[in-house]
């Protein structure tokens, strides 16, 4: 048994007016997925070059730390936040349910 059968039906106006409402909700939802999307190809787009710029510091650094006889520091912070990434990648796997 429908609500309408028993009160009155909603006005022509008040119709009009959650219809447009719905649509503009589903624009606006259409809107944010599109950008988010448009977010994510560029940052998918850009990793080649930000693992080039990477891979060029990371021999920057080993010929100065040649030239001026200083360790590199980068190998060790590096390596250390790899080992963290690790872990927390290793815990958020491993505990979420499936």
């Amino acid at each position: 048994m429908h609500a309408y059968l028993i009160t009155a039906k909603p006005g022509r106006l008040h119709r009009a007016a959650v219809w447009a409402g719905q649509r503009a909700l589903r624009a606006l939802a259409l809107a944010v997925m599109c950008a988010l999307g448009a977010v994510v190809f560029s940052v998918r787009c850009c990793r080649p070059v930000i693992n080039y710029a990477a891979t060029r510091a990371a021999w920057l650094e080993l010929w100065a730390a040649s030239v001026t006889g200083i360790s590199p520091v980068g190998a060790a912070v590096g390596s250390g936040l790899t080992d963290e990434f690790i872990r927390e990648f290793h815990k958020a796997r491993t505990g979420a349910p499936a």
